[in-house]
């Protein structure tokens, strides 16, 4: 039911260190603990959201002890090539759920930035921005929902182009409503919440970066 509580799931008073992290960041938001889910689909579901408001958040390992957080919106997938450009490094991976779990405090299926066991950086799917989200809080069939733009915020995320469409998702998408693909050109920049996202196009010049 749009504004209300889903059918099956419920607001929360329970804490962990993500919702700690929430609090002590100063960010509005709202609890929701439902029951088990098996994916995506049900977890949209059980939040009362649709799927593109599931927002995932993976860790990606950039090099030796080397991690980044990546929130993608749930319709969507990592675009490594739009990644690896982006970061300008050739190579990038997703850890074991060992490795991830002791860089980040949570095991897999319960990851988020807040209240990581180390602060790594935050880097936000363009498309993210300017909804209300869900993201998970840290334990299994609980999350936390806010506004977009103030959790990007909060976590001090870059924003950029860095998804594609799920193959499931691009499939049953006809040609002519996909969005046009830029060939020649050079990938966004980073953006911060709140400022427009600049793309470079062929034969533009690059604007000088600050030192």
């Amino acid at each position: 039911m749009p504004g209300g509580v889903p059918v099956g799931a419920r607001y929360s008073t329970v804490s962990t260190p993500a919702l700690e992290a929430a609090e002590a960041l100063g960010l509005p938001h709202r609890v929701i603990r439902h029951g088990p889910v098996r994916n995506l689909a049900e977890a949209a579901r059980a939040r009362g959201v649709a799927p593109a408001d599931v927002v995932k958040t993976l860790v990606v390992r950039r090099g030796e002890d080397d991690f980044l957080f990546v929130l993608v919106p749930g319709d969507r997938a990592i675009s490594w090539p739009k990644l690896r450009r982006l970061l300008g490094v050739s190579r990038l991976s997703l850890p074991d759920a060992e490795v991830a779990r002791q860089a980040t405090g949570y095991e897999r299926g319960t990851i988020t930035p807040f209240g990581s066991a180390r602060p790594w950086p935050v880097i936000a799917d363009e498309r993210v921005r300017g909804r209300m989200i869900t993201l998970g809080a840290g334990e299994h069939g609980l999350a936390l929902a806010a506004d977009a733009d103030a959790i990007l915020r909060a976590l001090d995320a870059s924003v950029a182009d860095i998804s594609d469409r799920e193959p499931a998702t691009r499939a049953a998408t006809p040609a002519s409503a996909r969005s046009p693909v830029r060939r020649g050109g050079r990938q966004p920049t980073l953006s911060r919440p709140g400022a427009q996202l600049r793309v470079i196009l062929p034969d533009t010049p690059s604007p000088r970066r600050r030192s």
